[in-house]
């Protein structure tokens, strides 16, 4: 309504002044934005007092008013809403010209009540296209925005003949001079309340079947595939799924730690997402183990289910220095000794053979090989650190370089052990096991 009954520029170009004046001296930072915020009103408010006075001199050239209030009148307008906000990508800009094109007489009360609704409706346009390539979360919230629109438009058009109505006697009852524009606008408030009141109920509903839409490969992967509260009473049924859902979180461990030292350009996204998704598989197991603690697990089981945590805890160690691990990786690319670097090559290479070989899903698995290939790389390890700390005493290698080296080094070798302690501790749950034969009668009994 700003600008209908009075000059708006007495304060929409200090606005712009004092908006601009703080974005060119404060430049990006909290004050700076906020003066480019307030020239952006100030333009916007200039904008809706140019269209004011555009349509108080084009109303009698284009008197849509004579398109009558039927129902082809109202789906005419409400078209022409949706195709505005389409066009100009902002339901407020349409609305301000509607309420304009209202004020100068272009159309009639009605009609621009139902142009109201169809500038809403369009918004959807603008909600679906800054959804493209967008987040899982903020695809939903698009959707939902799109949900929300929709159906409040189409009750608001149900309805739209009781709503006029009250709106036209409700200033006469508070005894308030009312005109055409200040109904519009309180219509406009009236259509956001109703479409509240209408989708309140359903948001919890609205909510649990937005969530298994536009899933991200990481929320999938981040939903356990074999834990589930019926099986964690048979302890041979328990157990399998206890065994498989950790030996995939060693495997996003194995995965982050091959990326990290192949990474030359820091932390990538790939790595905080494998951290995030480990962290819940970490939390599920947790929670699955407490359930089988809770049913009658044999006794010569019960000494070995702490093995579970403590291999999630391994292999979250190696998720944690993974990520320090690609933050230091730039120190490698420093190093302009071609002997060391050769030498660091190589160490790498060892480790991540290592990796390969502690996955305990393949048949080959020998926890004895992996053992006598951590001693190795133990090995090389301290080889490698008795030739960074030459270099540094020879002057051959920086100072900070090489501490910073013989750190990087230490956690790929930390990662080593982890993952080898990790895969060594996994066989015990599945070699603990009991065959079915021996968990039957426990069933039975309990």
């Amino acid at each position: 309504l700003v600008g209908f009954n009075f000059d708006i520029k007495i304060f929409a170009l200090p606005l712009i002044g004092l908006g601009m004046f703080l974005r060119l001296t404060k430049g990006n930072g909290r004050s700076g934005a906020l003066g480019e915020t307030f020239a952006g009103f100030g333009v916007f408010f200039l904008g809706i007092d140019l269209l004011r006075a555009t349509f108080a001199e084009t109303g009698i050239n284009l008197p849509l008013t004579l398109l009558g209030g039927g129902v082809g009148s109202h789906f005419t307008f409400l078209v022409l809403g949706v195709l505005l906000t389409v066009a100009m990508q902002s339901s407020s800009a349409a609305i301000a010209i509607t309420l304009t094109a209202t004020a100068g007489g272009f159309i009639p009360f009605d009609g621009g009540a139902s142009l109201v609704i169809g500038a809403n409706i369009g918004s959807t346009s603008t909600a679906a296209l800054a959804a493209l390539g967008a987040t899982p979360n903020a695809k939903r919230v698009a959707t939902a925005h799109v949900i929300f629109n929709l159906a409040t438009g189409v009750v608001a058009l149900l309805l739209l003949p009781f709503l006029l109505h009250a709106l036209t006697i409700f200033p006469q009852l508070l005894h308030v001079q009312s005109n055409a524009t200040m109904l519009l606008a309180l219509f406009h408030t009236v259509f956001n309340i109703l479409g509240v009141c209408l989708m309140w109920p359903f948001t919890q509903f609205m909510v649990t079947h937005l969530m298994g839409w536009f899933r991200s490969h990481e929320e999938d992967e981040a939903q356990p595939l074999y834990l589930d509260k019926n099986i964690a009473a048979p302890p041979v049924l328990a157990f399998h799924a206890l065994a498989k859902e950790i030996e995939r979180i060693g495997n996003i461990a194995r995965r982050m730690a091959k990326g990290a030292m192949s990474s030359e350009a820091g932390p990538s996204l790939q790595l905080d997402a494998d951290r995030r998704t480990l962290l819940k598989l970490e939390i599920e197991v947790g929670n699955f183990i407490n359930l089988i603690r809770r049913g009658n697990l044999p006794e010569e089981l019960d000494h070995v289910l702490p093995n579970a945590l403590r291999v999630t805890s391994y292999y979250r160690e190696v998720a944690d220095v993974s990520l320090r691990i690609a933050q230091m990786q730039q120190q490698s690319r420093l190093l302009a000794n071609t002997a060391l670097a050769q030498e660091i090559g190589l160490y790498k290479q060892h480790v991540v053979k290592l990796l390969d070989l502690t996955d305990v899903a393949r048949e080959e698995y020998a926890p004895e090989e992996c053992a006598a290939l951590f001693k190795e790389t133990e090995e090389m390890y301290r080889h490698l650190k008795s030739s960074l700390l030459k270099a540094g005493t020879k002057s051959l290698l920086p100072v900070g370089l090489m501490v910073s080296l013989i750190d990087l080094m230490s956690d790929v070798r930390r990662i080593a052990d982890q993952i080898e302690k990790g895969g060594r501790y996994l066989t015990t749950l599945t070699t603990a096991m009991p065959t079915e034969d021996k968990a039957i009668p426990v069933q039975a009994a309990a």
